[in-house]
C-alpha cells in the first residue's frame, strides 16, 4: 500500500473512531508495527495526529455527541464495567455519582447493593433509583440544568456539595489518558467532578475502551487521584501499564 494511501486510511479510521491502536492500524494496513510508527510520526509532525501510548487520537477534541446517543455507544461494555465495579462496594458507604452515559449504567447495578446512600446531580440517576424495586437512600443536587446531559449544575449544586463527605466518587470521564488523567469537554461538568473528587475519600472512574488514551478540553483528576480503575479486557496491556507507572493504584478490567 503506497504511504499517502495509509495516510489517508489512518485519518479515516481516526474520523470515524477518535483513537486507533498501532496493532490495529498494522492489521488493518497489513504492514508491520515499525511501518505503522513511521506513519504516525509522519502524521504527528504534519500536525494532523497526536501519538499516544498504544496508538494515535485526533488532536484536537472533537464536539462531544447528544448525551442520548452516547448513552447507547458501548452499552455492553459499559455493563460489564458496571456490574465488576458495583461488586466493590458494600452496604452502609456514601457515594458521590456524577451524570454521564456510564454512571447511569453503574445506577442500574448499584440500586441492588442495601443501605448505600447516593448524592449525585444526575436527574437519570435518580430516576433510575426512584423507579427501582430497591430502596436507596438518595439526595439530588440542586441547581441549573444548562446542558443536554439531564443533570444540575453550578453554584447551588457546588455548594449543596459541601455539605456531604463521601467514601468514593465515582467518575465517568469523557476522556481518560495516563498522562493527562481525567478530562471532560464542557467546564461546568469538570467543576462538579473535581468537587465530588475533593470530598471523598477515594476515587473510582469508570471507563469503556473508546475514552482510553483520548484527552478532552478540561482536565479534572490527574491518573496519581485515581484509587481504582475499571475498564474494558480489550485495552491493551502497554496502556494498562502506562496508567500504574503514572499512579492510578488498581486497574480492573472486564470482559
Amino acid at each position: 500500500m503506497w504511504l499517502v494511501v495509509r495516510h489517508q486510511k489512518i485519518m479515516s479510521m481516526l474520523d470515524a473512531q477518535h483513537r486507533v491502536s498501532t496493532d490495529t492500524l498494522a492489521e488493518e494496513l497489513d504492514v508491520s508495527r515499525e511501518t505503522v510508527r513511521r506513519d504516525l510520526l509522519e502524521l504527528e509532525s504534519a500536525g494532523r495526529i497526536k501519538r499516544v501510548h498504544g496508538g494515535a487520537i485526533l488532536p484536537h477534541p472533537a464536539p462531544e455527541e447528544p448525551f442520548k446517543e452516547r448513552m447507547n455507544r458501548n452499552l455492553r461494555e459499559k455493563q460489564a464495567i458496571a456490574k465488576r465495579a458495583v461488586s466493590l462496594f458494600k452496604p452502609g458507604q456514601c457515594v458521590f455519582v456524577d451524570a454521564g452515559t456510564t454512571t447511569s449504567v453503574f445506577a442500574k447495578e448499584l440500586v441492588k447493593v442495601p443501605d448505600i446512600t447516593v448524592v449525585t446531580n444526575s436527574i437519570d440517576i435518580i430516576s433510575t433509583i426512584r423507579h427501582s424495586d430497591h430502596k436507596l437512600d438518595v439526595v439530588l443536587l440542586g441547581g441549573r440544568v444548562i446542558s443536554d446531559v439531564p443533570g444540575t449544575y453550578g453554584e447551588l449544586t457546588m455548594s449543596e456539595m459541601m455539605r456531604f463527605k463521601a467514601d468514593v466518587a465515582v467518575m465517568s470521564p469523557v476522556a481518560l489518558d495516563s498522562v493527562n488523567g481525567a478530562a471532560n469537554f464542557d467546564l461546568h461538568e469538570a467543576e462538579i467532578a473535581r468537587a465530588m473528587i475533593a470530598q471523598s475519600e477515594e476515587l473510582m472512574i469508570l471507563a469503556d475502551s473508546t475514552k482510553i488514551g483520548t484527552t478532552s478540553r478540561i482536565q479534572y483528576c490527574s491518573s496519581d487521584q485515581i484509587d481504582t480503575l475499571v475498564t474494558s479486557s480489550n485495552v491493551s496491556q502497554d496502556e494498562i501499564t502506562a496508567f500504574t507507572q503514572n499512579g492510578v493504584k488498581t486497574v480492573i478490567t472486564v470482559s
